[in-house]
C-alpha cells in the first residue's frame, strides 16, 4: 500500500478515525514491519497537515468574520444591527450554544443584557447583574476575561440568588466573557457559554475580545453619531431660529422706516394703521382716550368696549401687548397721560417680535397724536386771539383783522353763529383736552375758538345756533366726560357784530343752567318767553304766534272772546266762578271757552311753564293795540 493514499485523504478532509483504515488494512494484508512503520509515520504527518490546514481555515473564519464586522462598522446605520451580528458571529465563531452583550448602566451602577443569540429563558434576557457578582460582574468590575469550563462549581465568583436561578432556566454550564473597552473605561461585557461543560482555549477568548473590541467601536461610533446628529439638530433649530429673528428683524425694520418716513412726510393716524396692518395682516382700529374710533383699516368688526378698556389698562399697567382672544391691545400713552389704544384683530397668534411692531406703531401714534394736539394747540392761540378781540370789539372794521382772518380760512363777512359752552373748571390734562378738541373742530370748520377757563366760545360758519349749540354740548361733552351747557346766538354778518352775538350765547347758557337743563345745547328762540327776554331781537310777533297764536287766529275768523276769557280767567286765579262772575256768563259757557282753548293750545296748557308762557304772550298782546304796530326790540 502506498503512503500516497493519505494526501488522497486530506484531499477529502476526511475525520481522522479515517486516517487510521490504511495501516488497518496493512496490518490485515500481513505487510511488512518496515512498511506499518512508514506507514504510521505518513499517518502522522498527514494528521498533521491536517491539524494545520483546520486551524488556518478556522483563522480564515476568524478573520472574515472580523472583516464583515468593520465593514459593519463602516456602513453603520442601526447600532443595534451591528451588536445583533457581533453577538451571532461570536456564537458561530466559538460553535457556542448562546452568546449575548451586557452593558455598563451609569445612572444604576450595574449592567444590564442589552443583546442575545440563541437564548431561550424570558429572565435570563431580563437580567441584571450588580458590579462584581457573577462572572460577568466580575468581568465589567475588574476589565480582566473570565472564562470556566463548569460556572455552578467554580467559587471564584461571587454567585448570586437572582443570577444564578436565571442561568439555571438557561441551562448554562461554560461561560467565557471578555470586556468591552472604551480606552480605559468598561463599557459593557461580551459572553459566549454552553449547556455542557467545556473549557475555553486561548485563541477563543482573544477572538471573543477582538469582537468585544468591534462592538465597543461600534458602541462608541453610535454615541458619537447620535451626537453629531442631536448637534445638527439644534444647529437647524439654531439657524431656523436666526433666519425666523432675522426675518422678524428685517420686518421690524421695515416697519421702523415706513413708519418714520410718514413721520417725517406728515402721515396721519390712519397711515401709520395702514402700515401695520400691511405688514401683519388682520384688521387694526385706533381708539381715543375716550374709547372713540380715531381710524379703521381693514374689517375689525364690533369690540366690545369693557373688554378692550380692560386690556388697555393692563397694556398700560405691563408696558406692553395684551391679548384677548383674537385682539391685541396695545396703549398708546404719554408718560402717565393715556392718549388712545390700538387693537388688532388678527386671525392668527402675533408673534413676541410683530408685537414689538404694534408696540413701536402705538409708539409713532402717540407721537402723531401729540403733533397733532401741538399744532392745534399753536393754531388754536392764533385762532383764539383772533376771536378774543372780535369780542372785545377791538379794530372791528380793520383791514387786518380781516386780513389774519383770511390766512386762517375764516370769511367773517359771511354768516356765522356762536356758541358759549360752559362746563366745570378743569384740571391740566383735561383743558388740554377742551384746548384740542375746540382748536380741531373750529379748524375743521373754518372757525375761530377761544377757552377761557369754565367757558369754551367758538365762532363757526352757519345759519342755525340752536343746532350748532346741541352739537357743541354733545361731542364737547363726550370728549371731556362731563356734562357741557352751550347756548346759540346768530346767525351773524361782519366783525361788529360778534361781540353782541356773544353776550347773547352767555345769556343762553346762563339761562338753560338756571332752568335746570344742564348738559343742553339751545338757541334763545327754544326757550320760549325766557328767550324772549334775553334775546337780541326779541321777535314778539313769533313769541306770540308760539304762545297763543291759534286762539288769536280762531277770534279773528269767529268773532268769540277766548282771549278775554283766558285774560279773566287768570286774573282771577283760575277761578271758574268769579270768571264767569266778572264777564257776566254761565259758568258752564266758561267751562266750555276753556275746552276750546284747550284743543286749540294743546293738552298741558294749563301747566306752570305754560300758562307762564300764556300769561306774559296775552299781556303783550293786549300792548299792541295801544302802540298801533309791532312791539319793537326792547
Amino acid at each position: 500500500m502506498s503512503r500516497t493514499v493519505f494526501l488522497d485523504l486530506l484531499a477529502r478532509e476526511a475525520s481522522p478515525v479515517e486516517f487510521e483504515a490504511p495501516l488497518v488494512e496493512a496490518r490485515a494484508a500481513g505487510a511488512a514491519p518496515e512498511l506499518l512503520a512508514e506507514l504510521d509515520q505518513a499517518k502522522l504527518a498527514a494528521l498533521r497537515v491536517r491539524a494545520l490546514l483546520e486551524h488556518r481555515a478556522r483563522r480564515e473564519a476568524e478573520l472574515s468574520a472580523l472583516f464583515e464586522t468593520a465593514g459593519d462598522l463602516a456602513g453603520l446605520r442601526d447600532v443595534g444591527a451591528v451588536l445583533e451580528a457581533i453577538v451571532r458571529r461570536a456564537r458561530r465563531l466559538l460553535h457556542a450554544d448562546i452568546s449575548y452583550m451586557t452593558l455598563h448602566d451609569p445612572d444604576r451602577g450595574d449592567t444590564y443584557m442589552r443583546v442575545t443569540d440563541g437564548s431561550v429563558s424570558a429572565a435570563f434576557r431580563a437580567l441584571r447583574l450588580p458590579m462584581g457578582a457573577g462572572l460577568g460582574g466580575l468581568v465589567a468590575q475588574t476589565g480582566t476575561p473570565y472564562a470556566s469550563a463548569d460556572y455552578f462549581s467554580d467559587g471564584r465568583f461571587r454567585h448570586a440568588g437572582h443570577i444564578d436561578a436565571a442561568v439555571k432556566e438557561e441551562a448554562l454550564v461554560a461561560i467565557l466573557g471578555v470586556p468591552m473597552r472604551l480606552g480605559a473605561q468598561i463599557i459593557g461585557v461580551l459572553f459566549a457559554a454552553n449547556r455542557s461543560a467545556r473549557p475555553f482555549a486561548q485563541e477563543e477568548v482573544a477572538l471573543l475580545a477582538s469582537l468585544a473590541a468591534h462592538a465597543a467601536v461600534a458602541l462608541d461610533n453610535a454615541r458619537l453619531l447620535e451626537e453629531t446628529r442631536t448637534a445638527l439638530g439644534e444647529l437647524s433649530a439654531a439657524n431656523r431660529l436666526l433666519q425666523a429673528r432675522s426675518a422678524s428683524v428685517e420686518r421690524a425694520a421695515q416697519a421702523h422706516d415706513r413708519m418714520t418716513g410718514l413721520v417725517v412726510r406728515g402721515g396721519g393716524v390712519e397711515d401709520v394703521a395702514a402700515v401695520v396692518t400691511d405688514i401683519l395682516g388682520g384688521a387694526i382700529v385706533v381708539l381715543d382716550s375716550d374709547g372713540r374710533r380715531l381710524a379703521e383699516v381693514g374689517s375689525a368688526g364690533d369690540l366690545d368696549e369693557t373688554e378692550v378698556g380692560a386690556a388697555a389698562a393692563a397694556s398700560r399697567r405691563l408696558a406692553r401687548t395684551v391679548r384677548r382672544g383674537d385682539l391685541w391691545v396695545t396703549s398708546v400713552a404719554s408718560g402717565a397721560e393715556n392718549l388712545g389704544t390700538l387693537v388688532l384683530r388678527a386671525p392668527e397668534a402675533v408673534s413676541d417680535a410683530d408685537q414689538r411692531i404694534l408696540e413701536r406703531a402705538a409708539l409713532v401714534t402717540a407721537l402723531l397724536l401729540l403733533f397733532r394736539r401741538t399744532a392745534a394747540a399753536a393754531e388754536g392761540r392764533v385762532r383764539g386771539e383772533l376771536l378774543d378781540d372780535l369780542l372785545t370789539g377791538r379794530a372791528v372794521h380793520s383791514d387786518a383783522l380781516h386780513g389774519r382772518a383770511r390766512l386762517l380760512g375764516v370769511d367773517l363777512d359771511a354768516p356765522h353763529v356762536l356758541v358759549a359752552a360752559r362746563h366745570r373748571e378743569q384740571e391740566p390734562l383735561t383743558a388740554q383736552r377742551t384746548a384740542f378738541w375746540a382748536s380741531s373742530d373750529a379748524a375743521s370748520r373754518h372757525g375761530l375758538v377761544a377757552v377761557r377757563g369754565e367757558e369754551t366760545i367758538l365762532l363757526l360758519p352757519g345759519l342755525d345756533p340752536s343746532a350748532a349749540a346741541r352739537r357743541v354740548a354733545k361731542e364737547l361733552g363726550a370728549s371731556l366726560g362731563t356734562a357741557v351747557t352751550a347756548g346759540g346766538a346768530g346767525p351773524v354778518r361782519g366783525p361788529a357784530a360778534v361781540a353782541g352775538a356773544y353776550r347773547e350765547a352767555r345769556r343762553c347758557a346762563e339761562a338753560l343752567l338756571a332752568l335746570g337743563r344742564a348738559g343742553e345745547g339751545a338757541g334763545c328762540d327754544e326757550l320760549g318767553f325766557v328767550g324772549l327776554l334775553i334775546g337780541r331781537d326779541r321777535d314778539v310777533g313769533a313769541f306770540l304766534e308760539t304762545a297763543i297764536g291759534p286762539v288769536l287766529a280762531y277770534d279773528r275768523r269767529r268773532g268769540t272772546a277766548l282771549v278775554k276769557t283766558l285774560e279773566t280767567y287768570f286774573g282771577t286765579g283760575s277761578s271758574l266762578a268769579r270768571t264767569a262772575e266778572r264777564l257776566h256768563i254761565h259758568v258752564n259757557t266758561v267751562t266750555q271757552r276753556l275746552d276750546r282753548v284747550g284743543r286749540l293750545l294743546g293738552d298741558g296748557w294749563q301747566s306752570p311753564e305754560r300758562a307762564l308762557e300764556i300769561q306774559l304772550a296775552l299781556r303783550l298782546h293786549r300792548l299792541r293795540p295801544v302802540t298801533g304796530h309791532d312791539l319793537q326790540p326792547w
